[in-house]
Order: structure tokens, then C-alpha cells, then sequence
């Protein structure tokens, strides 16, 4: 049975009620205070298997059931409506008699949110519930904005994609024609030809790394990295990712300094990916330290933790305090600057956690006793 009414002082919500109790009296007086000092539209049960076909078809948004019912009690009749409707389930408050402290604890574990004492108070009754439709109405909001923020970065990552492979080709032949230039293939070139040949060359390529750091990102948070294990010798990885890298460093004077351990160290790795981890790594490490310092490379084995790490240490300034918290994110850019000028999406790190995270590894920023910065990166010996 529904029933409802227009109230005298208070404006009609709307907002739909089901009220469980064997007791009609008590429903009478709950009716009451609901329909014509608060507006609320309500529905009536008497038993718990009933309230669950009401449920069903009524939807309301908030539930007062009596604990003391035929059949099935209020504490099971509370449980089904969970287990039912999960997350969605209208709040529930206990309508009893009983006060003590065990039943408050039963009542709650079984999934309620309040408890109102009889015999009922008019203003107590309409405030408790008030409060509770309050807070599901903002719990709502909340998922609805969540939903929307979702569909928004999703439409955003789509974009980004779109946008990046798009510019990948012709970004790449750009670069490929200034190489191609900058080797004489059309003749000898003056010297401030080969300078604007490097300048085109240096910005293609900055440019490229943002577009494939960007498809990246679009991908990873698209689902769609993909790992491809394999076993494979950490050491070797490391080795090669750090004589690639001493190519760039000796621009600056830098030099990586890597002494490999005796043993190997072989895991479950997706090769590729690491090596990209370890090149934003070092190449980081080379871009903030200044010229003519020393990057140092170590590896390390934990047998007890059954974990491989490698660490790169860099000489520069370190993680400016009050800003760790934005090293990993997205297109976060700390305030220190790289010392040759070089060029920064706020990517890369974002990137490397993430990578290693999909081989269920961590990795971890600290600084230096004197300067500096470690990056360490741990990753399980096996899958």
C-alpha cells in the first residue's frame, strides 16, 4: 500500500519511504510524521519477505525496518537487501524498542546506518532521516561526477591518441630528412646551414619523444598494456641501456658508471619495456645532474625477499621538498630545471610507474645524503 499527502509547513520532497513493521500502529504514526510534517511519499510492509517484493517494485530511498518482525527478522531482511542490491541499496534505519549495545553492533554489521528508538519523536524521526537522505543524495553526486570524469578522460585519452599518431609519421620524416641533409646527401652544407639542419633535427626529435610518451600514456590508461614476459638477464638489460646512454651523456661530460655484478640476474621481465623504463631513467638522471658529473648504475639481488633491483644515482638537486608527491603523476613537473636546456613532458616517470607496476614491482625516489637523487626500482623474481 502507498500512501501520501501534501504537507502544511514543510515543502513535499518527493523522496519515496518504506516503513516495515508488523505493528500497524506504529506504521499509522510513522505515516504520519513522514506524509504530513515532512512530504515524503511512503510504502507499508509488515513482514520481511514482503518488504523484499515491495523493495522490488517501490524503490525507495530509504528503508525503516523493525527489527522484531514474522518470518524472517529485521537483521536478515537487511542483509538480503544488500547482498541484492550492493552499493545501490537505499539506506537503512532500525525502528526498535531495543537500545543496547549488542544490537546496535548486530544491526549495523548487517548493513544499517542508524537506529530509531521507539516511541518515536516527531522532529528526531524527520532529522535522522533527513541526514541520511542528505548523505545519499551527495554519495550520488559523487558517483555521478566520478562516472562523468571518467567518460571525460577516457574521451581526453582517445583524443590524445588520435592526436599523437597522427603526428607521429610526419614528425619521423622530419627527422629523417634532417638527417638525411645533415650527411651531405643533396652537397656540402655551410656551417649555418648544418646549425638550422641540428636545430631542426633536435626539435623533431623532442617532439617525437613527447608524441610516443603521450601515446603511451593513452594506452596504459586505455588498458591496454600489454606485457610480453620473458626470462631474461637484468644485468645484460642494464648494461646496454647504460653504453646507449653514455652516446648522449658525453655531450655534457657526464659519464654512467655501471660495474655489472659477477652473477646474472634473470627474472620475468617484458625486455622492451624495461629498457624503456631504464632510458627515462638514465636519461633523467643525465638531464638534472650537471655537466661533467658521474651517474651510478647499481644492481642487486634479494634472495629472502625473492626481488631483483636496480638503482640509478644521479648528482643533481634532488626533490625539492613538498614536491614528491607530484613525481610520478601525470604531467607533473617538478620545479627543478634540467641543467643543459633539455626538454621535459612530465611523462616519463608516470610512464616507468606504471610499467612497473604491470610487473607487480615498485619503485621509489630518495635523496642523497650530499646530493642527488636514487631511483630504485624492485621487481619480483617471478610472475
Amino acid at each position: 500500500m502507498v500512501s501520501s499527502s501534501t504537507p502544511h509547513s514543510f515543502p513535499v520532497s518527493g523522496q519515496k519511504i518504506l516503513i516495515v513493521d508488523d505493528d500497524r500502529l506504529n506504521i499509522r504514526i510513522l505515516e504520519g510524521i513522514l506524509n504530513k510534517i515532512a512530504g515524503y511519499v511512503t510504502a507499508e510492509s509488515y513482514s520481511g519477505e514482503s518488504a523484499l517484493a515491495v523493495y522490488d517494485t517501490f524503490q525507495p530511498d530509504l528503508v525503516l525496518l523493525d527489527v522484531m518482525l514474522p518470518g524472517i527478522d529485521g537483521f536478515e531482511t537487511c542483509r538480503r537487501l544488500r547482498q541484492q542490491y550492493g552499493e545501490k541499496c537505499a539506506p537503512v534505519i532500525f525502528i526498535t524498542a531495543k537500545s543496547g549495545s549488542d544490537d546496535v553492533v548486530e544491526g549495523l554489521g548487517a548493513g544499517a546506518v542508524d537506529y530509531l528508538p521507539k516511541p518515536f519523536k516527531p522532529k528526531e524521526v524527520v532529522a535522522r532521516i533527513r541526514t541520511h537522505l542528505q548523505n545519499r543524495a551527495l554519495v550520488e553526486q559523487q558517483i555521478l561526477l566520478v562516472e562523468q570524469l571518467s567518460r571525460a578522460n577516457s574521451a581526453k585519452n582517445r583524443f590524445l591518441g588520435m592526436a599523437a599518431h597522427d603526428l607521429r609519421n610526419p614528425l619521423a620524416s622530419i627527422r629523417g630528412l634532417a638527417e638525411f641533409l645533415r650527411e651531405g646527401a643533396v652537397g656540402r652544407l655551410s656551417a649555418d646551414q648544418l646549425d638550422l639542419i641540428n636545430t631542426i633535427h633536435d626539435a623533431s626529435q623532442s617532439m617525437l619523444i613527447m608524441v610516443n610518451e603521450l601515446l603511451d600514456v593513452a594506452a596504459i590508461e586505455a588498458g591496454d598494456l600489454k606485457l610480453t614476459l620473458e626470462a631474461q638477464n637484468l644485468t645484460d638489460l642494464v648494461a646496454k641501456s647504460v653504453s646507449l646512454t653514455n652516446f648522449e651523456a658525453a655531450k655534457k661530460g657526464t659519464h654512467v658508471e655501471f660495474t655489472p655484478p659477477t652473477d646474472p640476474l634473470v627474472l620475468p621481465i617484458d625486455p622492451a619495456k624495461m629498457k624503456q623504463v631504464l632510458a627515462n631513467l638514465l636519461s633523467n638522471a643525465v638531464k638534472y645532474s650537471p655537466p661533467g658529473s658521474t651517474v651510478r648504475v647499481t644492481t642487486q639481488f634479494d634472495l629472502p625477499a625473492a626481488t631483483c633491483s636496480f638503482s640509478v644515482r644521479d648528482e643533481g638537486p634532488g626533490i625539492p621538498a613538498g614536491e614528491r608527491d607530484k613525481l610520478f603523476q601525470d604531467f607533473s613537473r617538478l620545479s627543478v630545471k634540467p641543467t643543459g636546456g633539455e626538454k621535459s613532458t612530465g611523462l616519463g616517470l608516470a610512464i616507468c610507474r606504471k610499467i612497473v607496476e604491470a610487473h607487480h614491482g615498485t619503485i621509489v625516489a630518495e635523496n642523497l645524503p650530499v646530493r642527488g637523487c636514487e631511483f630504485r626500482v624492485t621487481l619480483p623474481l617471478s610472475p
